[in-house]
């Protein structure tokens, strides 16, 4: 018998046995190594997904980990290859899926959500799922490559190029990866979040960051970019201040991507999007590529993913971490380390020097 972190309801998880299920033809057995917790996972524990999500449900879905065994027909990997998973199951019928936008397939199984996750000791998924981590990367690092697909995505849907005027409104895991990212396309970058923890995490990473509660935020944008405005502005917050800030920011023609979920309708200023011809784009989940370029900025060290990790607790602990993330601001990631029954306390300030 292994471990799985359950959600059971409303704000209680529980960890308990589970039997592992032998692959079948086209399926890998995996050991999860390391398990992030995201926005989405908090939501779930707060019961906001009930009607998607079938208690009692294993969560999980940012991890790396090793190949235990492959079910018939998998070709191409062996017991202990290092790999993460691209948590997505389509049914390539759909008119999504037959228009190639398999990722947002309209039966899409966003496996850790609508099935079985990774928070456990053993866990099989679809072979066509794996994508192949490089053996010098630490397995820790490598649970931060589903958040960096990610931000890949968004920043490929905003359209970023050199030079562009970029503003982050958020600076939580995903603004920061999305920070990072659209720096290395060449971007210049501001972020705008209210944590001070936050704050100095992404100055420390080399990012200019602003306190919104300092004052005018469009202000300094046209103040930085001549009076013309940003070029991009990723709405990252979940908050209705934050897509004013979103929309205040932008310059003629600036492209706004939308990256949080605003679970109700929120009010936007069209007047603004009329005047100065912006254009609004979603950015919701990633494919294969977006994986792949996050492998290679991960492991090559352009996202300090280290640096990213705030503490790393072991599988019989993960409950009490949801709790400890919904303070927010002075954490960033909390992986579940899912090889131990050991606590395992990171000190996110000495990695990725």
């Amino acid at each position: 018998m292994t471990l799985a972190v359950r959600y059971i309801s409303a704000r209680t998880l529980d960890t308990a046995p589970a039997e592992p299920s032998s692959p079948g033809p086209g399926e890998v057995e995996l050991a999860p190594a390391f398990v992030g917790i995201c926005g989405t996972d908090l939501h779930i524990f707060h019961g906001d997904m009930d009607a998607r999500v079938a208690a009692p449900a294993v969560l999980g879905h940012e991890m790396s980990g090793r190949v235990v065994r492959v079910g018939p027909g998998v070709e191409g990997w062996q017991p202990g290859d290092a790999v993460t998973v691209m948590p997505l199951r389509w049914d390539d019928t759909c008119p999504a899926c037959r228009a190639g936008h398999q990722h947002i397939c309209q039966r899409l199984d966003f496996i850790g959500i609508d099935s079985p996750g990774a928070m456990q000791q053993r866990w099989t998924v679809p072979a066509s799922t794996l994508i192949r981590l490089p053996d010098t990367l630490p397995l820790d690092r490598a649970a931060l490559v589903e958040p960096t697909a990610v931000a890949v995505h968004d920043v490929g849907r905003a359209k970023v190029t050199e030079g562009e005027k970029v503003v982050v409104v958020g600076g939580g895991p995903v603004g920061i990866l999305i920070a990072l990212v659209a720096r290395a396309a060449g971007a210049e970058v501001r972020v705008v979040e209210l944590s001070a923890h936050r704050r100095l995490l992404a100055e420390e990473l080399g990012l200019t960051a602003w306190d919104p509660a300092d004052g005018d935020v469009p202000a300094l944008v046209r103040q930085w970019t001549g009076e013309a405005g940003a070029d991009v502005a990723f709405e990252v917050s979940g908050a209705a201040g934050g897509v004013d800030t979103a929309v205040d920011v932008l310059g003629v023609r600036g492209r706004l991507c939308l990256v949080a979920i605003h679970p109700r309708p929120r009010e936007v200023n069209l007047h603004r999007f009329f005047w100065r011809e912006l254009t609004l784009v979603g950015a919701r989940l990633y494919d294969r590529s977006d994986f792949e370029r996050a492998v290679a900025l991960v492991a090559d060290g352009t996202i300090p993913a280290g640096r990213l990790i705030s503490k790393v607790v072991p599988l019989t602990e993960a409950p009490a971490a949801f709790e400890a993330l919904e303070g927010g601001g002075d954490v960033m990631k909390i992986l579940v380390d899912c090889t131990t029954g050991t606590d395992h306390t990171h000190d996110a300030q000495g990695a990725d020097v």
